[in-house]
């Protein structure tokens, strides 16, 4: 058996046992926490998604513009062309021809009158529209 006063190689040296012109090296010793993770599946989803169509009816003003053309024979010598011209609501576009005479005059043929007439209406239309709904559920994990 070692004897208690000796110092061995597995117990740390007491230093009363040492000689005073001999070093002592002490270990220090220091515990360390080592942390990691681990990813643990709980559980599972599923999601279903299942596209749906619905029909909704909307209304609309429909706004339609006609035109009336007229053509007004006017058959008479002008001195200069006149420019379009509106007059209550309707546009007059003057046409004009040369008529060769014993001398050149500018004679107004005729008239072209446009009147426009406006007028809204609803029309109603079926419009489809899509959707999705989407379902969720839970799977456990069997363990």
């Amino acid at each position: 058996m070692d004897d208690p006063k000796k110092p061995n190689s597995q117990s740390p040296p007491v230093l009363s046992d040492v000689p005073a012109c001999q070093s002592v090296t002490v270990p220090v010793i220091r515990e360390e926490v080592e942390v990691g993770k681990q990813v643990v599946e709980r559980g599972k989803v599923v999601v279903h998604i299942s596209p749906q169509t619905r029909t909704e009816t909307i209304d609309l003003p429909v706004t339609e513009e006609v035109a009336d053309v007229r053509r007004v024979p006017v058959n008479r010598i002008v001195d200069a062309p006149v420019g379009v011209r509106e007059e209550e609501g309707v546009t007059i576009i003057p046409v004009y021809e040369e008529v060769l005479v014993v001398e050149k005059r500018l004679r107004l043929k005729e008239e072209i009158r446009i009147t426009r007439r406006r007028s809204t209406r609803q029309q109603t239309e079926k419009v489809g529209l899509r959707a999705e709904v989407a379902q969720v559920r839970r799977v456990e994990n069997s363990r």
